[in-house]
């Protein structure tokens, strides 16, 4: 039996091992709390600050997209001043050795390149007018023929064609005709011509400026390639074709390009090539030819019937009212110039008009702007037109300061010469 010092010790000893325990216990719940508490805070920055982040990356996206935003429009912004400080460009580009001009016109000399120059002119503008083209700001229209001067010449000599002068008059009458109209004589290789052709497609087709390229050459698969690749970068829109006949390649009709036709233009078959140099023909026999471009005066005898109303006209003026207010007016190309819409015209081609009834109607035309003027082409009908070219209040048009003349060409308040 334990002494009663012995069992109060060892009570003593429980109940310190027991207060030691209690407090440690009583120590861990705290800061088990504690620490439950500390990550709960931290928990919480932690969320908040993943919110933050968030929104800091969202808003540095946005930032970013409306920055690329703004850079794409100032950079559309900038394009478009500087295209709209630029003329836009109408090309023609020919095979002038392929597409050869017709012999009509070259027999003729350096009137019959004017004349080329003229129906040329016209063909592409009247093709430009039917796509509503020619309303779309300032137009600026080049030509430029390639060829091998000494193989086309040769061989149109060798065929009875032409002589040498009156090839040489008229490439010079068709360059003149225009400081926009270019002759490029690339040598004596005849392939030479499509490797600058081919470049002049890669080059000029890829300008914004560009909206339109004629061509004119060969009509089988000698720029099928160019072509199709110009196709692969969605500018082979730009193409149209002046074609002689429909003698296109099946290969070339798959590409269904479109196409424009000038009557009398070029010459129907493809010429013989020679590689000798024969002694150019004689022409003693072949009668003067002279021309005017194709178009004739008011006044001409050649369309007096036309002009004075004596031939098909069957319909009398109302002398109660200005021609414009007849019903129909009078077609001023039909009885000035000529008229190429035919039946179509909304204006009447059936008056009877007399010489002063014509020089009144053309007065009234040379109040109201010519087209092709008006949108920066090339008249082709020249001096024989019968639209105005010139306002007639010139520089000191009162319409001209507030902005609203109608005659808006580059020159069209000059004085005429």
């Amino acid at each position: 039996m334990a002494s009663p010092s012995s069992a109060e010790a060892t009570g003593q000893l429980w109940d310190e091992t027991l207060m030691r325990l209690h407090h440690l216990s009583k120590a861990t719940v705290q800061r088990n709390a504690e620490l439950e508490t500390r990550l709960a805070e931290v928990e919480t920055e932690l969320t908040v600050w993943k919110h933050a982040h968030g929104a800091a990356l969202e808003a540095a996206e946005r930032e970013k997209k409306s920055q690329q935003h703004q850079y794409a429009v100032l950079n559309k912004q900038v394009a478009g001043i500087e295209l709209n400080n630029q003329d836009l460009l109408i090309l023609g580009v020919f095979d002038g050795n392929d597409c050869v001009f017709s012999d009509t016109h070259i027999i003729q000399g350096y009137q019959g390149g004017c004349q080329a120059a003229q129906l040329l002119t016209k063909g592409i503008a009247q093709h430009l007018s039917n796509e509503g083209i020619t309303s779309a700001g300032r137009l600026s229209f080049w030509v430029t023929v390639f060829l091998s001067k000494r193989t086309l010449m040769r061989s149109l000599t060798a065929g009875g064609k032409c002589t040498e002068d009156q090839l040489e008059a008229f490439l010079q009458g068709f360059s003149q005709a225009s400081p926009r109209f270019l002759i490029a004589d690339v040598g004596p290789s005849r392939e030479a011509v499509g490797g600058k052709i081919k470049e002049y497609l890669q080059t000029y087709g890829n300008f914004a400026q560009t909206i339109k390229i004629f061509f004119g050459g060969g009509q089988d698969n000698t720029y099928l390639s160019t072509f199709t690749s110009r196709d692969n970068e969605k500018l082979l829109g730009k193409l149209v074709v002046l074609r002689r006949e429909t003698d296109f390649s099946p290969e070339m009709r798959s590409l269904r390009l479109p196409s424009i036709h000038v009557p009398d233009l070029f010459m129907t078959d493809r010429v013989a090539w020679s590689s000798g140099r024969p002694t150019p023909p004689a022409f003693e026999g072949l009668p003067s030819i002279t021309t005017n471009g194709g178009l004739m005066s008011p006044k001409s005898t050649a369309s007096s019937s036309t002009a004075t109303g004596s031939g098909s006209g069957s319909k009398v003026i109302d002398p109660s009212k200005p021609l414009h207010k007849q019903s129909p007016p009078p077609c001023n190309e039909h009885y000035l110039m000529s008229c190429q819409k035919g039946a179509a015209c909304k204006y009447s081609h059936d008056y009877i008009l007399s010489e002063e009834q014509l020089a009144t109607l053309a007065r009234n035309a040379k109040k109201a702007p010519c087209n092709f003027l008006k949108n920066g082409i090339p008249c082709p009908h020249g001096d024989q037109c019968c639209w105005g070219h010139y306002c007639p209040h010139g520089p000191s048009c009162f319409h001209l300061s507030k902005g609203k003349c109608w005659f808006k060409g580059d020159a069209m308040h000059s004085l005429p010469e």
